[in-house]
């Protein structure tokens, strides 16, 4: 489960470890308790260039098919073991994957049965990183605006994790991203 995150790193910062290149108008600022459904940068390809490019979404991911936004509360998550079998997120990962910019993310350690204690995990030399996400477009019937959504894509805690909860975020480094479609590409040609 990843239910918070946060991003420190601003837009220099991430044009740089993403290597893609951020329109002057497109704002980054910090966020230390990023939360489902307030809308975030994610990295994903172009459909025209394939290219990566930043685009301003909603966490919570909406299906296509939905009747209605309320899902997108449940599905900020997605189980990376079942992601291609379930009917809310087969068509995202077949055709749309994205790049969500992390520089940290929150779990809560239960002490005892009433006290809680938050915990932070991020990379040892504090760059940033991406979580793998999947992303939609779904159109409001009631109005006919288009709303973009994302999840995070989780999987088995690693042993630090473990000790916290039962499921941690997929998190990609930036050296060894794959391009957005899944295959290998070469630094010289990642957009």
């Amino acid at each position: 489960m990843c239910g918070r995150y946060y991003r420190r790193s601003d837009k220099q910062r991430i044009a740089e470890a993403f290597r893609i290149c951020v329109p002057p108008t497109f704002d980054i600022l910090p966020s230390y308790n990023i939360a489902p459904q307030t809308f975030q940068p994610v990295i994903r390809a172009n459909r025209e260039t394939a290219r990566r490019e930043l685009a301003q979404m909603r966490w919570g991911l909406i299906p296509f098919w939905a009747k209605d936004a309320q899902i997108g509360c449940s599905t900020i998550n997605a189980k990376a073991e079942t992601c291609a079998t379930s009917p809310a997120f087969r068509e995202a990962l077949k055709r749309r994957r994205c790049l969500v910019p992390a520089d940290g993310f929150s779990e809560w350690a239960r002490i005892d049965a009433k006290i809680k204690q938050p915990c932070a995990f991020a990379l040892t030399d504090g760059s940033p990183f991406a979580f793998a996400g999947l992303w939609e477009q779904w159109k409001d019937k009631a109005t006919g605006q288009p709303l973009e959504t994302y999840t995070i894509l989780t999987t088995e805690p690693n042993e630090l994790t473990a000790t916290v909860h039962d499921r941690m975020p997929v998190i990609l480094a930036p050296r060894g991203l794959r391009s957005l479609d899944g295959s290998r590409r070469s630094r010289a040609t990642a957009g």
